[in-house]
């Protein structure tokens, strides 16, 4: 079974507002120093107030969260076509045809849950590539309100971690939809069997870790799931949701 090691990042970010009260005080000296000479000039100025000091504040970041849920097991692969940013190739479902099992990942670059499993993600798909395991990963994130997945990003995540497996954009969001995607990471592991459609046997979580719970990644239940798959075994109907960002839908889409 795959195994790894954890690195917990911050599970939010602290941010100094206003000034300290030293820097009020030196800013009231200072006030008071330029006014003395223009007080014999005629200026009428009756008393320098002291100013109040900014009280600090700290704001916290959080990411909300959203379980994948709603596929049943059994559920088949839908067909797309998407373009891989970082090569211009269009990918589809066909493209993993010869392969016994593929799992769909979508993923976004911004979304802590998926910061927190990014590294550990291409250790498990380098892993069990070799075994043969396709893999690919898809990020639906509306640019309109995060930009920052957009597929100039794409194409560089994929560069700087040495994504093993092609990193897509879906624009139109309709993979996501076809898909029932709700959540980023969300992994789809699909068997297939002789000429048969891919077949979805696994819809759950990488394992119990999460950015600020401080449970070391191990890739346990996502790695299970394979390892059945791939030697043949039924895989287990107890499996937990994903946890992770909301999709980031178009803003002019309902869902």
């Amino acid at each position: 079974m795959f195994t790894t090691t954890a690195v917990q990042p911050p599970s939010s970010l602290h941010l100094s507002a206003m000034p300290s009260l030293q820097s009020t005080q030196v800013l009231a000296s200072t006030r008071a120093s330029f006014l003395s000479p223009l007080l014999g000039l005629g200026f009428h100025y009756t008393k320098l107030k002291t100013i109040a000091p900014y009280r600090t504040q700290k704001f916290a970041v959080r990411a909300a969260r959203t379980e994948s849920n709603g596929v049943p097991l059994g559920f088949r692969a839908p067909d797309f076509q998407l373009p891989e940013p970082l090569t211009g190739k269009i990918w589809g479902l066909q493209e993993f045809e010869p392969y016994p099992a593929l799992l769909v990942m979508f993923i976004c670059n911004h979304c802590p849950f998926v910061i927190h499993l990014k590294k550990d993600i291409v250790k498990l798909s380098n892993y069990y590539m070799k075994k043969g395991l396709a893999v690919v990963a898809i990020s639906s994130n509306s640019v309109v309100t995060h930009p920052q997945d957009g597929p100039e990003f794409i194409a560089e995540e994929a560069k700087v971690y040495g994504y093993p497996f092609p990193y897509l954009y879906d624009e139109s969001q309709d993979v996501a939809r076809d898909f029932r995607a709700v959540c980023t990471p969300e992994f789809f592991l699909f068997k297939k069997v002789g000429r048969r459609p891919f077949e979805l046997v696994y819809h759950g979580q990488f394992d119990d870790s999460r950015p600020s719970n401080n449970v070391p990644i191990t890739g346990r239940d996502l790695s299970m799931a394979i390892d059945s798959v791939l030697s043949g075994q039924p895989v287990t109907s107890a499996q937990k949701p994903s946890v992770g960002c909301s999709i980031k839908w178009h803003p002019d889409l309902k869902q």
